[in-house]
C-alpha cells in the first residue's frame, strides 16, 4: 500500500513522516529526490542546461536554486518546464525505492499532490492540516523566512478545502508532537488492519 503524505508549508507533514520512520515504515521524500535532480552533471542537471542554457548557473556551474526559485514564482511557463524535467526523474526515483521497500506500506511525503493531480499514483492520502495562523508562525520560525514570504509561498500552494477534498485520511496537528505521534501510531495501526 502506497501512502501519500501531503500539506501545505508549515502542517508538520515532516514531523509526522519523522513518526513513520521511528515504528519502522519506509518514507521517501519526494522534495528530497527533486533537490537532487539538478546536481551537477547528473541526467536531470544535463537535460536542464538544454532547456535553460546556463543562465541560472553560478560561477561554479551550479544550477542557483534561490534565483530559479524566484524566478518561477512570476513565470508560470518556466516553472512548467523545470516540472516537466524534474517530474519524471522523481517519479522514477520514487518507484525503484518502493519496489525495494521491505516495509508493510510506504509513505511518500509530497507537498504538492493536489497541485500536480498526482492523486491516482497513491492508494491512500493523508493529510497533515493545520490552521494557516499556525502553518505561519512555524514555517517562519522554522525557516528564519520573513511572514510576507510564507503567505506567498502558501498562495502557491492548494487551500485547504482542496487539499481536503482528495484526502482519505486527515491529521488535525493544531496541538504538540505527543499528540502528533499519537495520531500517527493510530493511523499505523488502521493501515495495517488494512492490510
Amino acid at each position: 500500500m502506497i501512502i501519500g503524505l501531503t500539506g501545505g508549508i508549515g502542517s508538520g507533514k515532516s514531523a509526522a513522516a519523522n513518526f513513520f520512520k521511528i515504528i519502522g515504515i519506509d518514507v521517501i521524500e519526494a522534495d528530497k529526490i527533486a533537490n537532487n535532480v539538478l546536481e551537477k552533471e547528473s541526467a536531470g542537471y544535463l537535460k536542464f542546461l538544454k532547456v535553460f542554457g546556463t543562465s541560472f548557473l553560478d560561477k561554479d556551474g551550479n544550477v542557483n536554486k534561490a534565483l530559479l526559485r524566484k524566478k518561477i514564482f512570476v513565470e508560470p511557463d518556466l516553472k512548467k518546464s523545470l516540472e516537466h524535467i524534474i517530474h519524471p526523474i522523481v517519479r522514477d526515483t520514487i518507484s525503484k525505492l518502493i519496489t525495494s521497500s521491505l516495509s508493510p506500506y510506504q509513505i511518500i511525503e509530497v507537498p504538492l499532490i493536489f497541485e500536480t493531480s498526482s492523486q491516482n499514483n497513491y492508494d491512500r492520502i493523508l493529510l497533515i492540516d493545520c490552521e494557516e495562523s499556525l502553518q505561519i508562525e512555524r514555517a517562519s520560525t522554522r525557516d528564519s523566512v520573513n511572514i510576507k514570504n510564507i503567505k506567498n509561498i502558501l498562495l502557491n500552494q492548494a487551500t485547504r478545502s482542496e487539499r481536503l477534498s482528495i484526502s482519505d485520511d486527515v491529521i488535525e496537528n493544531n496541538s504538540d508532537l505527543e499528540h502528533l505521534k499519537n495520531e500517527v501510531n493510530n493511523l499505523h495501526k488502521f493501515y495495517l488492519n488494512l492490510l
